[in-house]
């Protein structure tokens, strides 16, 4: 009944196996926590660094037990290869204490969906809506997951048309809700900034997540050759592609951070950030863009996935995806004008303390359990 999420007793599962996302899935959890559901995070060892320390939730590390080696190495890999169905298994197991269970990704999607506990609702937050990469049998296999659960949310209007026009999932299966802004990164003392930068009072545009193609620090560098000046451009990420030419070709002023930074890092980084760019060629939405939204930076987005959503809000200047000298004239015109970047900053804020809070995201995420539940 729908009684039992709003007065607190329903004993929520939220499951990460390969801890892809743990800020999401902390700031999600002490949200829901917030509202009086029991929740436990069922999850696994993050291998960069420390986690968020549970707050008003239970955590527990329960896949991937064994382990080791370097992140991203080929020896992790096999090790977590030979532990997943195992530990899926275990985890069905586990299941059986919960009420509702919410998935925030699945390792191996076309397999786990065969591995996924029954007897109780499921529901998955789609952070990758689709495959970038979709050959007809990956499509198949995606529809035919999507199809075991009960509910799934979206965190754009453009992700949950894809699921209903792409792959015809019934359209009140399919739910839209905010990412939610990362105010508990926001919230975290003044620290200094990574090593590799050293302070300047010269204007800062950050370009700042994991390296990867699809992302468009190609067409960024291309752009930064229109910018004069003394202003400077930060890279600051994991790579996840072999980024050395264009680092080869990058112009002056551009300045890279190419590993993975701790949170105290990533505040000093935006809080310095005078521009926050994220010229991607394809998304559905973005942690990166939830970050910058909670510490008010203005953004410079590609027209591209559920960024025009943010952008309609006044928090974001939108240019045409895979476009450097478009891009680039954005970023001079906006370097040049504080007026616009308090403008872009005010709505950023508005955003982060409204729609995108974890307050109403958790108020939202409760209504879609209410419906299961009832």
């Amino acid at each position: 009944m729908p009684i039992r999420v709003l007065s607190g007793p329903v004993r929520l599962h939220v499951v990460d196996p390969p801890a892809y996302t743990p800020p999401y899935d902390h700031a999600l959890c002490a949200a829901l926590a917030r509202t009086g559901v029991n929740v436990e995070l069922f999850t696994s060892r993050f291998a960069h660094g420390e986690q968020p320390a549970p707050d008003g939730y239970a955590r527990r590390e329960l896949f991937y037990r064994a382990a080791r080696g370097a992140p991203d190495s080929n020896v992790r890999r096999a090790i977590k290869l030979v532990e997943h169905v195992p530990g899926m298994l275990r985890y069905r197991s586990a299941a059986r204490a919960a009420d509702l269970i919410h998935f925030q990704w699945l390792t191996v999607p076309v397999l786990d969906g065969r591995l996924l506990p029954r007897g109780r609702p499921l529901v998955l937050t789609a952070h990758d809506v689709l495959a970038r990469e979709g050959s007809a049998a990956r499509r198949a296999g995606e529809r035919g997951l999507y199809r075991r659960l009960d509910a799934v949310i979206v965190h754009s209007e453009y992700g949950r048309r894809r699921l209903v026009d792409e792959l015809g999932l019934a359209p009140e299966r399919v739910h839209t809700i905010p990412h939610g802004a990362f105010e508990h990164l926001a919230h975290l003392p003044e620290g200094p900034l990574p090593r590799e930068l050293a302070a300047t009072d010269a204007p800062v545009v950050l370009f700042f997540g994991l390296l990867r193609p699809y992302k468009g620090l190609d067409i960024l560098l291309e752009a930064w050759r229109r910018i004069a000046g003394e202003a400077q451009l930060w890279i600051v990420g994991r790579p996840r592609f072999d980024v050395a030419p264009l680092a080869a070709r990058a112009g002056a002023g551009v300045r890279w951070v190419p590993r993975f930074v701790a949170d105290a890092e990533l505040a000093a980084c935006f809080r310095r950030a005078d521009i926050v760019v994220l010229p991607y060629r394809e998304i559905d939405q973005s942690g990166v863009l939830a970050t910058a939204l909670a510490f008010g930076s203005p953004l410079v987005l590609s027209d591209v996935g559920g960024f025009g959503e943010v952008a309609g809000a006044g928090a974001a200047v939108l240019v045409p995806p895979g476009d450097p000298a478009a891009l680039g004239d954005a970023l001079a015109a906006l370097l040049a004008d504080g007026a616009a970047r308090e403008r872009l900053s005010l709505a950023a804020r508005a955003l982060a303390g409204g729609e995108w809070s974890w307050r109403r995201v958790a108020e939202r995420t409760k209504a879609v359990y209410s419906s299961l539940l009832s």
